[in-house]
C-alpha cells in the first residue's frame, strides 16, 4: 500500500473522541492502537506518570542506529490525546499517524541516530506527558541530537488571507496557509535549515521560526510538546500547519478527516521521512 492509504487507515483508528477523563473508551482504544502499531517495529517501554492519583502513559519506541554508536538519540513526539467533544482529525491524529508511519519507516532504514518515536498522553492538560518525561531525561543527565514535537499536520488552505499570525509575524510570512511551519528553539537553526531545505526538495512548501527565549515572546509557539524540552535546554522544534492560526475546526466537533487535505499530510510524512536522516 501506498503511504497515503497507510496514514488513512491509521486515521480511521485514531480519529474519534479520546480525552482520557470523558471518554475513557476511545482513549483506550487509541491508545492500545499506537502500541500495538508500534509494537510491530520495536522495543516499546511504557513511561508511567502520574496526574492527581490516576496513571498515564507514554509509549516509547526505542530504535537502534545504523551501526553501534554512543550518539544522542533523536526523539520524535506526537500527542495522542484529544479534547473534550471533538474527533481530533487533525489535533493530532495527523501528529500520531504520521509518528506511526515514521517508526515503521525508520524500523527498515536506521538512522545514523538513535531514535525514540514518543506518543504523549495529557497534552491536552497542560503538556503534562511531556513535561514528565523531559523532566525525567533532564534529571538522568541523558542528552538529546534533537526533539522533533509532530503537531498538527494534514490542514491546508491555498486561499490567500487564510494564514494568519500572531503580530507582528504578519508582515514577513505569507498569507496563504499552504506550507508546513518548523518552529525551534535558536540551538536548532541549523536544524531548522536543513529540515526545510530538504523537506521542499520532496515537495513540501516549508516557513521556519526561530524562537528566542523559550518561545515566550510569542506565546503560541509553546503549544506543544516540544516546549517542555526548550524548558530543559534541549534542541527542539514543532512541526505543525500551525492549528488555530489557519485551521476553523480547531478543537471543535468539525474536525473531521473529510476536513484534511490528505495529499498536502501524506506530502509532509514523506518529506520528513526524507529529510530527518540528513539532521
Amino acid at each position: 500500500m501506498d503511504l497515503k492509504q497507510l496514514l488513512y487507515d491509521h486515521l480511521i483508528q485514531l480519529v474519534r473522541d479520546r480525552d482520557p477523563y470523558f471518554s475513557t473508551a476511545g482513549h483506550f482504544f487509541v491508545q492500545q492502537y499506537i502500541l500495538q502499531q508500534l509494537q510491530q517495529c520495536g522495543r516499546v517501554e511504557i513511561h508511567e506518570f502520574q496526574v492527581n492519583g490516576r496513571t498515564h502513559q507514554n509509549i516509547i519506541l526505542h530504535l537502534p542506529a545504523a551501526n553501534s554508536t554512543t550518539k544522542p538519540p533523536i526523539l520524535i513526539g506526537a500527542h495522542y490525546d484529544g479534547v473534550p467533544g471533538t474527533p481530533g482529525a487533525d489535533d493530532n491524529a495527523t501528529g500520531v499517524a504520521a509518528l506511526l508511519e515514521l517508526a515503521r519507516i525508520f524500523a527498515a532504514q536506521p538512522l545514523k541516530y538513535p531514535l525514540q518515536l514518543v506518543a504523549f498522553d495529557m497534552e491536552e492538560y497542560g503538556l503534562l506527558g511531556s513535561i514528565d518525561y523531559a523532566t525525567k531525561l533532564h534529571s538522568q543527565q541523558q542528552p538529546l541530537r534533537l526533539m522533533i514535537s509532530l503537531e498538527m499536520l494534514g490542514y491546508c488552505d491555498s486561499t490567500p488571507g487564510s494564514q494568519r499570525y500572531p503580530s507582528p509575524l504578519e508582515r514577513i510570512y505569507p498569507n496563504t496557509g499552504d506550507f508546513i511551519a518548523l518552529i525551534g528553539n535558536l540551538a536548532t537553526i541549523p536544524d531548522l535549515l536543513s529540515l526545510s531545505k530538504n523537506m521542499r526538495k520532496h515537495g513540501t512548501a516549508c516557513q521556519w521560526l526561530p524562537a528566542p527565549n523559550r518561545g515566550l515572546i510569542v506565546p503560541q509557539t509553546r503549544w506543544s510538546d516540544h516546549s517542555p524540552f526548550w524548558d530543559r535546554g534541549y534542541k527542539a522544534m514543532m512541526v505543525t500547519d500551525t492549528a488555530m492560526l489557519r485551521n476553523p475546526h480547531y478543537h471543535k466537533e468539525s474536525d473531521r478527516i473529510e476536513t484534511l487535505d490528505l495529499d498536502f499530510f501524506t506530502n509532509v510524512c514523506n518529506s520528513l521521512a526524507q529529510a530527518i536522516p540528513f539532521l
